[in-house]
């Protein structure tokens, strides 16, 4: 059974006379929202007002109670401009569910809103669980975390959404700081969403993620014209090679200079293409240079131990000493006087 607006106010009605003892401002109080909240009510759930709050006077009986026996009746000017707004800003409101509904084919966008309250109680759980994960300073995503753990996060999304399903069929009956605080935190999560929302959208129109997709092996080195090789001393190393693990050569970078070893196509992979733009300026190690000649003639070379020494007058001339290599063992002639023969024997008769 669907409730109309006409039962709405004569609830509304019934309620208002069942409180026309307290003070005009106080009961104006107390039922300024009565009429959006038993929409509400009427909008949750099949059957009459009087079978989900109770009657008129009952529901009024617990208003009092709730607002005191006497009710609120200084009221500082504050409070009634604040109750007046309030009231203007649900007359705008009711005007604009009105004007929206036919044009989603209902007769007011809440009577098409009505059969979506289940998704929203899923979604304000899920919003609920990021919120808390995002409040604890785990990182964002689609899925709550704690402590870094998706699984632990998906329990907490469990049980949010089953705390906001469970709201959701009872929020009818919520009345005063229960409502209120209801409505509060539906406004936050609101408000969160929208932050996550441009949050999401900010990262991905930023460079971050277009970088991220433009990633390959080689562009780090794009930019790169010549490579500078220094040795243990911080010398400059001349014409180095760079090979990867494979014995390729790896070749980086362009001559930039002008010099003309590079008018023919240069090896590209001897580095520095242009030493003289070296980023340290330190001399490069020095090439060895040949030895001079020298004046003396080479050394004779020693010999071996085949070889047997043959023996030469003491009237020859010597061998020419070197530095390099010791003088050749010769054999030395006799010196001092020669031997005496011994006379031949003279025969005899």
């Amino acid at each position: 059974m669907t409730v109309t607006g006409q039962e709405i106010a004569d609830y509304v009605d019934r309620v208002r006379a069942a409180l026309a003892d307290l003070p005009p401002a106080v009961r104006d109080e107390l039922t300024e929202d009565l009429p959006e909240h038993l929409a509400e009510v009427a909008a949750e759930a099949d059957g009459t007002l009087v079978d989900r709050l109770g009657t008129p006077e009952a529901y009024a009986a617990e208003l009092r109670a709730a607002a005191g026996a006497d009710g609120e009746r200084g009221r500082s000017s504050l409070d009634r401009r604040y109750s007046a707004l309030r009231k203007r800003l649900a007359a705008l409101l009711l005007g604009l569910d009105t004007r929206l509904g036919p044009l989603l084919g209902y007769a007011s966008a809440s009577e098409f809103l009505r059969p979506l309250r289940p998704a929203w109680w899923l979604v304000r759980g899920w919003l609920a669980a990021l919120l808390i994960s995002a409040l604890l300073g785990e990182p964002s995503g689609l899925l709550p975390r704690l402590s870094g753990n998706v699984l632990a996060g998906l329990f907490l999304l469990a049980g949010t959404v089953l705390a906001s399903v469970w709201l959701g069929h009872r929020s009818g009956g919520l009345r005063g700081w229960p409502r209120r605080l209801l409505r509060v935190g539906t406004a936050a999560l609101l408000l969160f969403a929208v932050a996550a929302l441009l949050n999401v959208d900010q990262h991905a129109s930023s460079d971050e993620f277009r970088s991220y997709h433009e990633v390959s092996v080689g562009n780090p080195y794009d930019s790169i014209q010549d490579v500078f090789v220094y040795d243990e001393h911080g010398r400059l190393v001349p014409n180095a090679r760079l090979f990867d693990q494979n014995g390729v050569p790896i070749r980086l970078g362009y001559p930039t200079c002008d010099d003309p070893r590079w008018q023919a196509a240069p090896p590209r992979n001897v580095y520095p293409y242009c030493p003289e733009q070296a980023p340290f300026a330190l001399p490069m190690p020095s090439e060895s240079a040949p030895p001079a000649p020298t004046d003396s003639p080479p050394a004779e070379s020693a010999p071996t131990d085949s070889a047997s020494p043959t023996p030469t007058p003491s009237g020859s001339a010597p061998a020419t000493p070197t530095d390099s290599a010791p003088a050749a063992p010769t054999a030395s002639a006799p010196t001092g006087a020669p031997e005496r023969t011994p006379p031949e024997p003279i025969p005899t008769r």
